[in-house]
């Protein structure tokens, strides 16, 4: 069986501004890729943390039938939200423990459900490290940005 695996990653120009996710999505027997998807998309006004939220929930709805899969991300802000900060989260009614509402709690709470029907493993590279599937996952998040940026259109 093949292990599935998928390289995340958000990237915006301005913080909130155009804004592109992607996801390098690959199923591995071993060290060989034996199958691959990449998948990409973006938004007109939105910031970097959305658009890496975006990419995990996208790797995780993409999957037909519940499935373990491992998600690398260059993002501290979902490893550890995803990983620590959530349950807290939840147990407080979507609020931080400082009682304030949790910041793009609806993409949050999409992730939460995503990640429901599956075996999740969370791990966390160092972006721009040089790292190669981080780096197309990169490159994905910035051609989804493409489109909406100004004068990039159609």
């Amino acid at each position: 069986m093949a292990e599935l695996v998928a390289y995340t990653d958000g990237a915006c120009s301005g913080n909130p501004g155009p804004g592109g996710w992607g996801v390098l999505l690959q199923a591995k027997r071993g060290r060989a890729v034996v199958k691959e998807r990449e998948l990409k998309g973006g938004e007109a006004e939105t910031t970097n943390n959305q658009m890496e939220l975006m990419a995990a929930i996208t790797a995780l709805e993409t999957l037909a039938k519940p499935s373990a899969i491992t998600i690398i991300t260059d993002s501290q802000y979902v490893k550890n939200g995803v990983t620590g900060w959530i349950h807290g989260w939840k147990r407080n009614g979507w609020k931080t423990s400082a009682k304030k509402p949790v910041k793009n709690a609806e993409l949050w709470q999409r992730l939460d459900t995503a990640q429901e029907r599956h075996n999740v493993t969370w791990e966390w590279v160092k972006g721009h490290a040089g790292h190669p599937e981080n780096e197309r996952a990169d490159e994905l998040a910035r051609a989804g940005m493409a489109p909406f940026k100004p004068g990039k259109g159609t």
